[in-house]
């Protein structure tokens, strides 16, 4: 599995990357992995204020779906809207073409309050 060091990842498979004073989030590529193909993924609306661990979307495959949580608080300025056509850019490149949307938060260093690559893969 890929899970790059340079982002901070949530338990609940949700990976996070600082851009500015945005953060770009999508989930790992374990989630996908285990998911399978993916035939949809349902994203939050755009400014939309949400909180971290809420349910943010779903993301389907042909073999199950699950929820997608907010890895921290904010409000959600960016929604990757190629992945309606193109789902399957979170399983070819979930770190890039397959980021899912983009939070403003509310305090950045919650941020400190998620798992570094190391921490993540030791408890999949």
């Amino acid at each position: 599995m890929n899970h790059p060091s340079e982002l901070k990842y949530a338990s609940t498979h949700e990976w996070v990357k600082i851009e500015g004073d945005l953060v770009i989030t999508g989930i790992s590529d374990h989630a996908q992995d285990a998911l399978g193909d993916l035939v949809y993924v349902e994203m939050p609306e755009l400014g939309q204020q949400i909180t971290a661990g809420q349910q943010t979307g779903v993301v389907e495959s042909v073999k199950t779906a699950s929820d997608i949580h907010a890895p921290i608080s904010g409000e959600v300025v960016a929604v990757n809207s190629s992945l309606e056509d193109d789902p399957d850019f979170v399983n070819d490149d979930p770190y890039g073409k397959g980021w899912i949307y983009k939070i403003k938060p509310n305090d950045m260093a919650d941020i400190n309050q998620l798992l570094s690559s190391s921490e993540y893969e030791a408890g999949l």
